[in-house]
C-alpha cells in the first residue's frame, strides 16, 4: 500500500508546548462509516518513536511497519511527546503517551475522524507498539492507566532499569563523540522552552525523509543525549528522581509492573543489540510468562539496535519481526475491508 502524508492533530497542551499526532488511515472501500482498529506506534494501533526519550519525532518511525498495519485495516496513530532532560521520564514522555490513550478513549480521535471521512475507531480494540525507548513507552501503558490497551509490541524497548547493565559504558559510542564537547554547551539542553517534542535526528540516525544521518554535535541536544548514551548515565539524565525518591524505578520500569492482568505482550529484539542488551528483553519476557500474562518473543539472528530503520522489506529480519504484529492481530483483529 502506497503511504500518504498524514493527518496531523493537538492531542495535548502543556505549559507552552503543544503536541502533536500522526493518524494515518487505510483505504476506505465504502461510504458508510465503519469503525476500524487503532494501533499507536507507541504507537487503532498507536505506534510510538525511539530516541531514548530524548531525540526523534513522529515522522521517524519505520514506514514499512506503519504500511503493514494499514493493510491490517488498523488507523495508525504516531504521537510525538515532549523530551528529556527538560521534564522527567514520568511526568513528560509516559504522561503524554496516556494522555493520548485517555485522548482516545474520551473520544476526541474519533471527533476528529468524523471530520475527514468514513472512519471510526473500534475503541475496545487498540493496541500500542514503539522502538527502543518508544517499546517502553508502548508497554507503560499497560500499568498505572485506567482502561490499558488490549495488546502491546516492543521492538527492543528499554526495560529492567535496576540492571547493572543501565551503569555501564559504551566505549563504542563514546568513540564517535567529538573532543571538544564543553559541559556548559551540553547543558544547554535544560534552556530549551518550552520543552521540545522533537529534534532533528532519531537514535537511528534518521531524518523526517528517512535519510541516514549521523547526530549534528553542533545541537546542544544531539551533544547531551549521546554523550548520556556514551557514559552510561541515560536513567540519570531522564529520571534523576531514580537515584533518590524512586530507587527501584517501580513508577517507570514495566519490568517492575508485571501482574496477571498485564496487556498480552510480544517482544521483539535482536541478538547482536550493543545499546539494549537482549538479556534484559529475555528477564522481562521471563517475568511476563510466571505473571500468567499472553507473551511471545521473537529473537532476531544478527540485528543491532534499531534495525527497524533500516531493514529491508522480505528480508529474514522483516518477516522475523513481523511476528510480533502477527500477534497484534491475533487479540485486536483485522479492520474492516
Amino acid at each position: 500500500m502506497a503511504i500518504g502524508k498524514p493527518l496531523t492533530t493537538v492531542y495535548k497542551e502543556v505549559h507552552g508546548s503543544k503536541i502533536t499526532t500522526d493518524i494515518y488511515l487505510p483505504l476506505s472501500g465504502s461510504a458508510t462509516p465503519q469503525e476500524y482498529p487503532v494501533g499507536m506506534l507507541i504507537g487503532k494501533v498507536i505506534n510510538i518513536h525511539g530516541g531514548a526519550f530524548m531525540l526523534g519525532h513522529s515522522r521517524m518511525v519505520s514506514i514499512p511497519q506503519v504500511n503493514d498495519c494499514l493493510d491490517r485495516g488498523w488507523i495508525v496513530v504516531v504521537p510525538n511527546h515532549r523530551l528529556c532532560p527538560g521534564v522527567n521520564l514520568l511526568e513528560g514522555p509516559m504522561q503524554d503517551i496516556r494522555d493520548l490513550l485517555a485522548w482516545i478513549h474520551a473520544g476526541h480521535l474519533d471527533t476528529f475522524l468524523a471530520e475527514h471521512g468514513t472512519y471510526g475507531a473500534d475503541l475496545e480494540n487498540v493496541a500500542a507498539f514503539g522502538t527502543s525507548s518508544g517499546g517502553h513507552l508502548a508497554l507503560s501503558l499497560g500499568f498505572n492507566t485506567p482502561k490499558p490497551p488490549k495488546a502491546l509490541l516492543s521492538l527492543y524497548g528499554a526495560v529492567n532499569f535496576s540492571d547493572p547493565l543501565w551503569s555501564k559504558p559504551l566505549p563504542h559510542v563514546r568513540a564517535k563523540l567529538p573532543s571538544n564537547l564543553s559541559t556548559d554547551f551540553i547543558n544547554k539542553v535544560y534552556a530549551e522552552k518550552p520543552v521540545p517534542t522533537e529534534s532533528s535526528v532519531s537514535l537511528e540516525g534518521q531524518t523526517e525523509s528517512g535519510a541516514s544521518k549521523g547526530p549534528n554535535f553542533s545541537q546542544p541536544r544531539d551533544a547531551f543525549a549521546f554523550t548520556q548514551i556514551a557514559a552510561g548515565t541515560v536513567l540519570s539524565a531522564i529520571y534523576p528522581e531514580g537515584q533518590s525518591s524512586d530507587p527501584e524505578y517501580r513508577l517507570v520500569d514495566p519490568a517492575q509492573n508485571v501482574l496477571g492482568n498485564f496487556p498480552p505482550t510480544y517482544i521483539v529484539h535482536g541478538t547482536a543489540d550493543t545499546l539494549v542488551p537482549i538479556d534484559l528483553s529475555r528477564e522481562y519476557f521471563k517475568r511476563l510468562k510466571e505473571a500468567g500474562v499472553k507473551c511471545g518473543m521473537t529473537e532476531v539472528p544478527g540485528e543491532e539496535h534499531t534495525f527497524a530503520a533500516t531493514m529491508t522489506v522480505g528480508s529474514q529480519t522483516w518477516w522475523l519481526q513481523r511476528e510480533g504484529f502477527d500477534f497484534l492481530e491475533e487479540v485486536i483483529g483485522k479492520g474492516p475491508k
